[in-house]
């Protein structure tokens, strides 16, 4: 008989999460670590990744801290140097210029392009090799859903986000022969340092809210579940996938006055 306890069981596992030191990325290595794995907390912010790693630490879980800055190259090939090759790879990093198309300065677009899109693929390009030399893997990288829907002022980071999704896809299916499963998270509106601006603003803060179906905003740990479970032997027969955790917002087309 399966043990079906022991699907989500990730003791003995190795998780190197980046962007560990808030949001999505903080949650996410809390959660692992309470399924047993011991995790990596990565964070271009030194002191956060290290306040991550010392409350895991605190709840009597393994943890350790990392400094990576996904936009430079010499700091991912550092961090492979250093820890090889985790069993589980958790890329949360984005960053947003919310200005119509036309307003958007070369600048900006590297920016933006710079870190979601290409710092995601120096990470799972990187650790990837080493993943597909021992066998197995599973690497997780979050994209949103801008990569399905998109509205003004948001067109480069969707185009990034659909961008994340493809090259998971890719890589996937290059690498399913050699036991590497390849996975993207879509959250949508949660509350993390990254949307402060619509926060700050009532009138956006509503609307967002009313845009999904549950009426609401997530909380960063809301989207624990999904790390855990594409982490896990849960999900051992998923990949390629992108996993929605957005409270309905893209399953209906929006509210109506008057209700029915």
């Amino acid at each position: 008989m399966f043990d079906y306890r022991s699907m989500f069981d990730l003791s003995g596992k190795s998780a190197l999460v980046v962007g560990a030191g808030s949001g999505i990325g903080r949650a996410g290595s809390h959660g692992l670590s309470a399924f047993g794995a011991e995790v990596i907390c990565a964070d271009v912010n030194a002191e956060n990744a290290q306040r991550t790693a010392q409350e895991i630490e605190a709840e009597g879980y393994k943890g350790q801290a990392l400094e990576l800055d996904m936009c430079d190259p010499s700091s991912v090939r550092a961090a492979v140097e250093l820890i090889e090759s985790p069993d589980v790879l958790v890329a949360t990093p984005s960053i947003n210029v919310r200005k119509p198309l036309l307003e958007i300065t070369d600048e900006e677009f590297d920016r933006v392009v710079e870190l979601n899109l290409k710092g995601t693929f120096r990470l799972i390009r990187d650790f990837g090799r080493g993943m597909a030399e021992r066998g197995s893997g599973s690497i997780i990288a979050f994209s949103s859903i801008r990569a399905q829907t998109v509205e003004p002022g948001q067109g480069i980071y969707a185009a990034t986000k659909a961008g994340v999704v493809q090259m998971l896809r890719a890589l996937a299916a290059e690498l399913g022969e050699r036991g590497v499963r390849v996975n993207a998270i879509a959250p949508g509106i949660v509350e993390t340092p990254l949307t402060n601006q619509i926060k700050n603003i009532p009138q956006w803060y509503e609307a967002y809210a009313q845009k999904t179906i549950l009426g609401r905003w997530s909380e960063a740990h809301e989207l624990v579940g999904a790390i855990v479970y594409l982490a896990s032997d849960a999900s051992s027969y998923v990949t390629g996938s992108l996993m929605l955790v957005d409270g309905g917002w893209t399953a209906a087309d929006g509210r109506y006055i008057p209700p029915l």
